[in-house]
């Protein structure tokens, strides 16, 4: 089964249709995109090549895992399965972590924008992510026109993103899901990697 069918299985679209325009190339080479996606969100998309997932890593559904970018540890962004940007995307983890981020590009995009601290988010309280993004801010008080600058550069309205709540919730949402089994992660032992957050949790 491709991903692109098992996400379908799952409950959710295999394409999006009207999308305005393609937003990989844009995150390689836009000037604002690059900025924020590769320095500010730790997403580098402008030379995938040049980190190559561990030989042995694969879906356990045997659907193609194809990295586009990376971070700048050297996990990998990859899609799921066969076709575009529609595809859903799994980040793998170098410390042995694995799961579904987005349900295509545009949905980890917008993740991005509105939350880069995404990685901690496991476990933690929304009073701790509140404190993790004002460390963010403090860090950087121009965030938020760095984040308007990138949405625009890939054609997005900044007023029409989510919280950074609503998107961190949906990060959890899709580790509970169908589709999370569907994205499932194989470790080169052949053993699933870890789950990116803890879906015990309630």
């Amino acid at each position: 089964m491709n991903g692109s069918k098992a996400w379908a299985e799952a409950g959710g679209p295999v394409g999006r249709p009207g999308a305005p325009r393609a937003l990989l190339p844009l995150l390689r080479t836009h000037g604002a995109a690059v900025a924020f996606f590769a320095g500010v969100a730790d997403l580098d998309a402008t030379d995938p090549a040049s980190h190559e997932l561990e030989e042995g890593i694969q879906l356990a559904s045997g659907a193609r895992l194809e990295q586009f970018a990376r971070a700048g540890s050297g996990d990998a962004y990859c899609f799921v399965g066969e076709g575009g940007e529609e595809r859903p995307v799994v980040y793998v983890s170098l410390d042995g972590q694995a799961g579904p981020l987005a349900l295509g590009l545009p949905e980890l995009v917008r993740l991005c924008l509105v939350a880069p601290w995404w990685r901690d988010a496991p476990g933690r309280t929304s009073e701790e992510l509140r404190t993790v993004a004002d460390e963010y801010r403090d860090d950087l008080p121009d965030l938020d026109l760095r984040c308007d600058r990138a949405a625009r550069a890939l054609g997005i309205d900044p007023a029409d993103l989510p919280s950074g709540t609503t998107a961190l919730a949906r990060l959890v949402e899709l580790s509970r899901g169908p589709v999370a089994e569907a994205c499932r992660v194989l470790g080169c032992e052949g053993d699933p990697l870890d789950a990116l957050f803890d879906v015990a949790r309630p």
